[in-house]
């Protein structure tokens, strides 16, 4: 395996995982699984709304693919085209969230 595949597997990695941990802990604090939907209480909950939307939104879709799956009996095509999204959207995040990683190490030393 080369280092850019490497580098790719990893970086998707982070990103599902940071979404999982994300979307886990959003629903120990609000008592309802995380979902793409907006809170227009006040501009905290639509800030934190977005965050969870952003960085959770890999684990909402494969949650709800699989469960679309199983209980609807969805194509497997849904399943696999839903992975594809996930897959590069934990991509993208996990890019940015060890950059900002780095950045903050960096700044700390």
């Amino acid at each position: 395996m080369g280092p850019e595949l490497f580098a790719i597997v990893y970086v998707t990695g982070v990103g599902f995982v940071c979404a999982g941990i994300l979307a886990n802990l959003y629903q120990l604090v609000a008592r309802q699984p995380a979902r793409f939907r907006v809170s227009l209480n006040n501009w905290a909950t639509v800030f934190i709304s977005v965050i969870v939307c952003t960085f959770a939104g890999p684990f909402i879709i494969m949650r709800n693919a699989v469960r679309g799956r199983r209980i609807e009996n969805r194509p497997i095509g849904w399943l696999f085209g839903s992975s594809a999204i996930a897959s590069v959207w934990s991509a993208c995040s996990g890019v940015l969230l060890l950059n900002l990683i780095t950045v903050a190490a960096s700044a700390m030393s």
